[in-house]
């Protein structure tokens, strides 16, 4: 799941605050992530696509004020993928970009936690719904290639619409993947910790990271050549 970056003038942010926003807005994201789960499913009365249209626009809306209110401090990555990408094109500096990842896997668990509390649900679980299968890891890779293309392609038009563009491609990924479009590391890493509606076992994490990694680098690669523009003769 997901997370740009606004890039805006960071400078005048010190490293501690944009450490501290990347954790603090993706334990939020996963806070609405795991908690409109919760309630849709409990709210549904056993009606799976309801419950799923209810986690769906609470987390696409969601992220749009996330990004809207990080992307100034931090750049509002919430995403290991994102974090990776920008490091790889010279635009975040390796030691900040290992930072971030950290403090997003941290930060990821955190908002786990938190919604279990408001649920009253154990804080420490294991998630037992599994997602696996070939389709699956397909449907992250093409949830995360779509995604880094999202936010390079607002980036590189119109910077101001990136949080609106990422929120909206998410809420639509939702649905047209069958994975329902996790495409963020440290998101599924988080779920599998959370046996709930938004839960992933364990052991089908793994190819779940490995696609949205993929998908990432071919994204950088595609969307990179496309938005690079030719020089003026």
């Amino acid at each position: 799941m997901s997370d740009a970056s606004l890039e805006p003038p960071l400078q005048s942010f010190s490293m501690a605050r944009r450490i501290a926003a990347e954790g603090l807005g993706t334990a939020l994201l996963l806070a609405v992530v795991i908690g409109s789960g919760v309630m849709g499913e409990r709210l549904a009365g056993g009606n799976v696509a309801l419950a799923l249209l209810g986690n769906t626009l609470a987390t696409g809306a969601a992220l749009v004020v996330l990004i809207t209110i990080f992307g100034p401090l931090s750049g509002a990555h919430f995403n290991p993928a994102v974090t990776l990408v920008f490091a790889c094109r010279r635009e975040l500096p390796w030691p900040i970009a290992a930072a971030y990842v950290a403090v997003q896997m941290a930060g990821a668990v955190a908002g786990v936690w938190v919604a279990h509390a408001m649920f009253a649900l154990p804080i420490l679980e294991v998630s037992t719904k599994l997602r696996d299968g070939p389709a699956q890891g397909f449907s992250e890779f093409v949830a995360t290639f779509g995604l880094i293309g999202t936010i390079l392609g607002s980036l590189r038009f119109e910077p101001q619409f990136t949080p609106v563009a990422v929120g909206l491609y998410i809420t639509a990924a939702y649905w047209f993947t069958a994975s329902t479009s996790f495409a963020n590391p440290a998101v599924t890493l988080a779920r599998s910790l959370s046996d709930t509606f938004a839960g992933i076992a364990p052991t089908s994490a793994p190819l779940f990271i490995a696609a949205q990694l993929a998908g990432a680098a071919v994204a950088m690669a595609v969307f990179g050549w496309l938005l690079k523009g030719e020089p003026s003769r």
